[in-house]
Formats: C-alpha cells, structure tokens, sequence
C-alpha cells in the first residue's frame, strides 16, 4: 500500500455533480497494491492518524490532525502503482484489481474514521479534478509491505 500524503490549508474534489471540499488537514492519495492486505491498511491508517506534524506554540512539528480538528480528502489513486521499467508507457499490473482495490479503498477509509477522523472520499475510479493548497509544502510518502511500515 502506497500514500502521499500531503498537509493542506484546503482542499477539494470534484467529478460531474460530485463535489468534496475540506479546510486544514490531509489530502491523500491511496494506491492499493497487488500485495497489499487488510493489516497494510491498518498500519497505515494508525499512521496517519498519529503522525505530528502540525506546527504546536512553538512551530515545531509537535501535534498530530486530530489534535488540530483537521479533515481527510481522500483520494483513490491506482497510479501510485505505475511500473515505468519498460517503454515509455505505464504498466499498472502492480495494483489490485479495481473490484478489490475497491472495497479496500472504502475499508481503509473506514478504518481512518475509526480513529475518529472525519474522512471525505473522491470517487473510485472515476476521473477527477483535485484543487488543494499546501501548506508547508508537507508532502510524506508511506508505504506498508507485510503489514510494516517501510
């Protein structure tokens, strides 16, 4: 399983009449990989969710989202899974079948809610258009292989 996550101060997405906006917090990116299990999505989520780096009194990096009330836009992204090795166009046989990337993408933001995080989801498998202001930049690759974090 791979996630960029990326700190924002706002963030939106919209396919057709669909439309997701939120302010401070988290835009990510999901991709589930072909060898990604339900603990990857749990480490993972358990990593969002605590991870600080919110600035705190003194701007260090200190304080995790929910200690900020922040939000999640969360974004399916089979793309993360891209294997460029060969030829100028992208292989995606790296990433789980839609039908399973599917119902994993939802367990996983599920998972993120259970960590009492208020979760907005963009449209699995549907193009999309993502607006979003950094801030910082803060943008941190996580990626879970066997249930570890790498």
């Amino acid at each position: 399983m791979r996630v960029v996550l990326q700190k924002v101060k706002q963030a939106s997405v919209k396919s057709g009449d669909y439309y997701q906006s939120i302010d401070q917090g988290y835009c990510l990116l999901v991709g589930i990989g072909e060898h990604t299990t339900e603990e990857d999505l749990k480490v993972v989520a358990k990593k969002i969710a605590n991870i600080r780096i919110f600035e705190d009194e003194q701007e260090k990096m200190n304080l995790s989202i929910n200690d900020v009330g922040g939000k999640i836009l969360s974004i399916s992204q089979f793309t993360l899974y891209a294997n460029i090795k060969k030829g100028n166009r992208p292989s995606f046989t790296d990433a789980k079948s839609p039908e399973i990337a599917k119902e994993m993408y939802e367990k996983f933001n599920e998972i993120l809610r259970g960590h009492q995080l208020e979760v907005f989801p963009g449209v699995f498998g549907e193009m999309m258009d993502i607006a979003l202001i950094n801030d910082g930049p803060v943008t941190i690759i996580i990626e879970s292989v066997e249930g570890k974090i790498q």
